[in-house]
């Protein structure tokens, strides 16, 4: 075994500790170089931003470094001074400031006595105005007191909005009256200077942090504070309830021409984030302005370039390997070549002794295939028989349907033509021909009727609705009342009529309508049969493109196993002799036809059946 892995094996093992050895002093050389290459340019990078964003704070702050000089030479400002207990001068003088404030874009504008009482301010119609209030106490107010302009930045006492201020003095001849202090906004400063591999940030002179791009760390500082300073700035309510906590605890120095800082990732966080930290002055206002580049950039540059020249240094090895590796399988090859064949000719004997047995069991699936397709064949022979001969039953069943719907539909007109007959030839005996008349016009027309029926009934059994033409419901209503009002009057139920407008028309046939309308009334009648208050409402309103039309009742009601059957043929819950439950049935296909739906409808008492049609 020894003298095996001697040969072979060992040259292999020491050529790998050797690449990876050298691999490793390669990758550590080009890392050192990137990253101070990477860092060199992030440097390069945040210098020019960090001067492009001082020069943008510097054009901000000189834009409105002359506009309270330029206000406290206006005659307006020197008299309110002068007079501060007259309303109307102090009022004029609030509009003007407002103006002011609103041409020139500033945050808030203001005038103050010699005492650091604001006498008047932009913000007077504001719920929390700065009127009335002393800011004596600000370092602005004592440097303009002093007869220079004042600069100072911090949180709002009233507003507790950032701001930063110019205060300068209002004179008469070289006595100083008061002060006029503006307010900027610098919250866009954040907004438009945001990049999530950089933090710009502005710090005062205590080194608190009141710019940011990075909300986290507002009103924290660059480096510990001490309690003098700390005491300072809380008289001077610059940062009220701030917490003033460091930013960072340690520094890292990783090369010495840069400073690297460690900061929170996020709030809350435990993770660090090394970050470069370049600064700027500005003696001006006061500020110091700093860039914080994430180093990560660096660490994902340096990260890439050692993939590559490992990657690449390994490909090299892999092919020398490969080259090596190529001249023994050349010869292994040809051994292989042998073998192949040997396994080839064995697996060539096994093929055919498995397609012999494949074939036999296919030639039975067949011979079982064509079985079953003949017992396919003789099945649908079958079903073609049992088909025609359930069509036949059908067309008989659709047969005693249609005449067991004649007997129903021509019961309710004859039983009209019944009584007005006799009521006609009472009239006759007693001389009353006016009324005999009227009395064989209604027998006519129910005869017209009848044959309306009968063709309505041959129409339904070829499945046709007739024509469909604008319909007024008010006169569907009176045609059907004409049917009902003998069975009506022998009832003493009570008809509750509401047609809401009163014009309503709807796409229909005259005639079909008002057999759904007798067909529902009657159902109606029957079901308050011993009822005490029989009472039936017809009611049809507008919806949108259709028309509701619901017949109501206070009956017993549908009970819940009867719901999903009313509308079958034949299906009834009426005593012997009422009825043979085709009315819904035809109601529901005349409904149909007629391009509306027919449905029963819950209420608490009594049973309600609704259908739509369209509107015409």
């Amino acid at each position: 075994m020894v003298e095996a892995l001697h040969p072979k094996r060992v040259p292999g093992l020491l050529g790998g500790i050797f690449f990876f050895c050298t691999l490793l002093l390669v990758l550590w050389s080009v890392s050192g170089w990137t990253y101070k290459r990477g860092m060199h340019d992030l440097a390069k990078l945040g210098g020019a931003r960090l001067e492009l964003y001082r020069n943008y704070l510097q054009g901000v702050l000189e834009k409105y470094e002359s506009l309270p000089e330029l206000l406290a030479i206006d005659n307006k400002l020197v008299r309110a001074l002068l007079n501060p207990h007259e309303d109307k001068r102090i009022e004029t003088l609030n509009r003007y400031l407002e103006t002011i404030n609103g041409v020139s874009h500033t945050r808030d504008t203001y005038l103050m006595n010699k005492d650091g009482l604001t006498i008047a301010a932009s913000n007077w119609k504001e719920r929390h105005p700065f009127i009335g209030r002393n800011f004596s106490f600000r370092p602005y107010f004592k440097e303009a007191m002093k007869g220079h302009l004042g600069r100072y930045f911090a949180l709002g006492s009233t507003s507790s909005k950032r701001g930063y201020y110019f205060a300068y003095p209002v004179r008469k001849d070289d006595k100083i009256l008061g002060a006029v202090v503006i307010k900027i906004n610098i919250d866009s400063v954040e907004e438009q200077w945001g990049d999530h591999n950089e933090a710009l940030l502005v710090s005062d002179p205590d080194g608190v942090i009141f710019i940011t791009t990075n909300p986290d760390w507002r009103y924290k500082t660059l480096k510990p504070i001490d309690s003098e300073t700390l005491e300072r700035i809380a008289e001077s309510r610059r940062y009220p309830e701030a917490s003033l906590r460091p930013l960072t605890k340690s520094k890292v120095s990783a090369l010495k021409k840069f400073q690297i800082i460690e900061v929170e990732a996020t709030q809350n966080s435990k993770k660090k984030k090394r970050m470069l930290k370049q600064s700027y002055s500005m003696p001006q206002a006061g500020w110091h302005v700093h860039i914080l580049s994430d180093t990560g950039v660096v660490k994902r540059r340096v990260l890439v370039i050692n993939i590559l020249v490992g990657t690449g240094l390994t490909l090299i090895f892999i092919l020398v390997v490969l080259l090596h590796q190529r001249q023994q399988r050349l010869a292994e090859i040809k051994r292989m070549e042998e073998v192949t064949k040997r396994s080839l000719q064995e697996s060539n004997e096994l093929l055919e002794s498995r397609v012999e047995d494949r074939t036999l069991k296919l030639t039975e699936s067949n011979q079982l295939l064509r079985q079953e397709i003949l017992d396919r064949k003789q099945a649908e022979i079958k079903l073609k028989r049992t088909r025609k001969e359930l069509i036949h039953a059908a067309k008989l069943a659709a047969l005693g349907q249609m005449s067991a719907g004649i007997n129903h539909e021509l019961n309710q007109p004859l039983a009209a033509i019944r009584s007005y007959a006799d009521n006609g030839k009472l009239f006759l005996e007693k001389g009353r021909f006016e009324e005999t008349r009227w009395n064989l016009e209604q027998i006519g027309e129910l005869t017209e009727r009848m044959a309306q029926i009968g063709i309505q009934l041959k129409v339904f059994s070829k499945k046709s609705s007739g024509q469909i033409v604008a319909v007024p419901f008010h006169g569907v209503i009176d045609g059907a009342l004409e049917i009902l009002k003998p069975s009506l009057k022998k009832a003493a139920v009570e008809l509750i009529i509401e047609v809401q407008p009163k014009d309503i028309e709807v796409k229909g046939n005259h005639i079909l309508l008002q057999q759904v309308l007798v067909n529902l009334v009657t159902n109606a009648m029957q079901a308050l049969e011993g009822y005490s208050e029989k009472i039936i409402w017809i009611e049809c309103q507008e919806s949108n493109e259709s028309v509701i039309l619901a017949v109501q009742d206070k009956g017993p009601g549908v009970a819940i196993q009867h719901r999903n059957d009313i509308f079958e043929p034949f299906y009834t819950t009426k005593k012997s002799g009422q009825g043979l439950g085709l009315g819904l049935t035809i109601s529901a296909r005349i409904v149909r036809d007629l391009g509306g739906r027919i449905r029963l409808v819950d209420v608490p008492v009594g049973t309600r059946f609704e259908f739509s049609l369209p509107r015409a």
